[in-house]
This record gives structure tokens, sequence and C-alpha cells, in this order.
């Protein structure tokens, strides 16, 4: 897996990797601890509802828009920015990236869920490893003024969809939920989905 950025090639990696994770963990995880009925039938309600599915298609565009952007115009653009706006373009790219891979696996799993693949309960248990608060710069930031548009509109959109799971994710799950998300560890959490995504032989 590429620890360095590498543009919109990470994100259809990722995506696929989240597809596979809700594959196989639909066939091979165990339910664990049991939720309130009240809240499952609401997550069924939710996630299987015409708006999720708006939201679901408009995301995967956006991810696919992004990795066209980042391996194309984006990578050009890039190399004729000043140092510290060339600095900034990479650390937003990251983020661009790592908040569009969390929230196509926020997505992925309800879709799981609504074709039978998962349960709730086991959606509810996997989401827990998914970050939904990826911050980006502030418009303040050195460089960012000289930062393409079209990529700035992005960041921008990704940060609208960030905002919209994460409310969709609050009405399904609770408060609860979206806390334990912020109090997680990144790092382990990925690990977690990794091992979950290829198992040991």
């Amino acid at each position: 897996m590429c620890l360095r950025f590498c543009g919109g090639t990470r994100i259809v990696a990722i995506v696929a990797l989240g597809r596979r994770t809700v594959q196989r963990t639909g066939k091979v995880m165990t339910e664990r601890g049991e939720q309130n009925p009240r809240t499952i039938r609401l997550a069924e309600w939710r996630a299987s509802s015409p708006s999720f599915k708006t939201l679901y298609a408009d995301g995967m565009r956006l991810v696919e828009e992004s990795a066209e952007y980042l391996d194309g115009a984006g990578r050009a653009a890039a190399k004729g920015l000043s140092r510290a706006a060339a600095t900034l373009y990479a650390a937003e790219s990251m983020r661009l990236t790592t908040r569009l891979m969390q929230v196509a696996s926020w997505m992925l799993l309800q879709r799981a869920a609504n074709s039978g693949e998962m349960t709730r309960e086991q959606v509810a248990s996997e989401k827990s490893k998914v970050r939904l608060d990826t911050a980006t710069a502030s418009a303040d930031a050195p460089g960012w003024t000289e930062l393409p548009d079209a990529f700035k509109d992005l960041v921008k959109r990704s940060l609208q969809l960030q905002a919209l799971v994460q409310h969709l994710d609050a009405e399904i799950y609770g408060q609860k939920a979206a806390e334990a998300i912020s109090g997680s560890n990144p790092v382990n959490d990925q690990i977690r989905l990794l091992r979950t995504a290829f198992p040991s032989r």
C-alpha cells in the first residue's frame, strides 16, 4: 500500500479495497453485541431511502472526478506552484484522498447492508473504524490563494459531502457513535480494516 501521496490512483485503490473489505466482511464476520431494534429499523429506512442512493451516486462521482483531476490536470498544475503552495497542495491532496476514502468506505458499508451482504449490526461495528472528521487548511494558509480553483472546488465539495455523511451517520446511529468515531485511533483502525480485507491464510 502506498504510504506517500500518490494522487488519484490512491483514491481508486482505496475504494477498491473498501469494496473487498465489505465483500469479505459480509461473509466472515460474526455478530458482536446487540443493538436497539429501533435504531436498526431507523438505519434500514435512512440508508435505503432514495436520498441515500442519490448521495451514494454523487459521492462516487466525486471520488472518480477527484482521482482524474489529481492524476491529470492537478499534477500538471502543481508543477507551476511556488514552494509554499506546492507544499500546501501536497498536504491538501492527502487530506482530500483521505476524506474521500473514509466517506466512500462509509457509503460502501451502507450499500452492503442494503443489498443483504451485511447485517445492520455488522455495519455498525465495522463503521466504527471509519473517520468522518478529516479537516482542511484555512483559506488564509500560506499558498492557499495560489492553489488551482478546480482543486479548491474539489476540496470544498468533499467537505460538503463529508458533512452530509456526518449528519446522516448521526441520524442513523446516534451521537454516541459519532463520538466513538472521533475518539478512535486512525492508524489502528486502518490496520484492522486491512486485516479484514486481507486475512492471513
